[in-house]
């Protein structure tokens, strides 16, 4: 198997950061930013998705090892991590998996359950856009209205597309893959591991991804955990309260 893309910033003690469906390392460009002033900052693209090698499976533990194998390959003994949403399934599992390799865990606004299908309409409209039609970002925003409603979504999504050398628009990410795969990224934790480092959940206080039932499975697969709220942020709590979400993650590692 191929290696993950990546690219490192900063020095220091090593941190990983780990972003979500359907985005790239450049989502949490505003986190190594600020990081990589006190640590050696490893951000990653996840199989399938920016310029990472492409293959159809993402079962989370393989994902895992994905980021392990590019921690040997960069003499990386052991990293605090930080994944958001499929980023924080993976970072729970490589954490689950091979718990001596991480010194401390940060999950941002996921947690380690079964959700049920709720991007199928993202999916639907992206395979349905006509990239025959597409002269410019406008055409498939069009296109991709029809499914997505929120102008911040389809914009985010619209990133993965880019131009050949002919000019002719194209799917950086594997969109086939992802979309075959849908079932196994939406799956919760399927061993029965436990996490003995600390850990840190961060919510969003307006996302309904991190909710109250869930408290039980948390503290049985992360007894040493602790949760964060930040209010007036949805999912994107990263990129909405950057400057909020940053102090956090700075605390917790320092702490």
């Amino acid at each position: 198997m191929p290696l993950l893309n990546f690219k490192q910033s900063g020095q220091g003690l090593d941190l990983i950061l780990i972003h979500g469906l359907f985005g790239s390392m450049d989502n949490l460009n505003m986190v190594s930013r600020v990081l990589s002033k006190s640590y050696r900052v490893t951000n990653i693209d996840v199989r399938n998705h920016g310029d990472s090698f492409q293959i159809n499976n993402m079962e989370y533990t393989e994902l895992a090892q994905d980021v392990v194998k590019l921690m040997d390959h960069l003499n990386i003994v052991n990293a605090a991590i930080l994944g958001h949403s499929m980023g924080g399934k993976i970072a729970m599992q490589i954490a689950l998996d091979h718990g001596h390799r991480i010194t401390k865990l940060m999950v941002a606004d996921i947690a380690p359950v079964t959700y049920p299908a709720h991007h199928l309409h993202i999916i639907e409209g992206l395979n349905a856009i006509d990239l025959s039609k597409v002269k410019n970002r406008k055409d498939a925003d069009q296109q991709l209205s029809k499914y997505v409603d929120d102008a911040g979504v389809r914009q985010f999504l619209l990133r993965n597309l880019i131009k050949n050398t002919k000019g002719d628009y194209y799917f950086k990410c594997a969109l086939k893959y992802i979309s075959n795969c849908y079932p196994q990224i939406m799956l919760g934790y399927q061993g029965d591991n436990n996490y003995q480092g600390d850990t840190l959940f961060i919510k969003g206080g307006n996302s309904d991804y991190i909710k109250a039932e869930h408290r039980e499975i948390i503290i049985q697969l992360f007894p040493h955990s602790q949760a964060k709220i930040i209010n007036g942020t949805g999912h994107w709590l990263h990129a909405e309260k950057s400057v909020v979400f940053n102090k956090i993650v700075s605390d917790f590692l320092a702490s």
